[in-house]
């Protein structure tokens, strides 16, 4: 079943958690949320970097249509646990930037490292173009957003884990 929540994409029977749908639906920096909240700069975990081939999921979630799907297509992928003011990570977040995103000023999303990606994103910009889709994983709440920055597509999924609920 498919719900609107602020003009966001909910798949998901369940009910979204109160204290959850402003972190689920802000526009802009999360990054920037994220530290305020924890008092200081987010600590950033990679646990992936590294090209891989994009699946059939993934390649309708970046847009492509039609015989697109059937091409392989690789994508930079970033995979990070965030963690706010404790030893438990708040967020797991994964970046996926396709191969063909990655030209001029976005071939350094590709060495971002323990770099939050807001500071890149918002950097110059508060609000970025974005679709947006809310979730409800077994890891907790998700927010997948696809933006379009400078034209180039790059899809960010962001699971808010228990630890972060915990501190609402």
């Amino acid at each position: 079943m498919t719900t609107h929540l602020n003009n966001n994409k909910i798949f998901d029977n369940t009910t979204v958690p109160s204290k959850l749908v402003y972190w689920l639906t802000a526009n802009g920096s999360l990054t920037s949320l994220l530290e305020n909240k924890a008092g200081q700069p987010l600590k950033v975990v990679p646990t992936f970097e590294g090209f891989k081939r994009l699946n059939l999921t993934q390649k309708k979630q970046i847009g492509l249509t039609g015989q697109a799907l059937n091409r392989p297509l690789m994508a930079w992928v970033r995979e990070v646990l965030l963690y706010g003011d404790d030893a438990t990570p708040w967020l797991a977040a994964q970046s996926i930037f396709p191969q063909t995103s990655l030209q001029g000023n976005a071939k350094r999303l590709k060495h971002l490292k323990n770099t939050p990606i807001g500071y890149v994103l918002f950097k110059r910009q508060a609000k970025l173009p974005n679709v947006r889709t809310i979730m409800n994983t077994v890891d907790g709440w998700q927010r997948q957003t696809l933006y379009s920055w400078y034209g180039r597509q790059l899809l960010i999924s962001e699971t808010f884990l228990q630890a972060f609920e915990n501190t609402l």
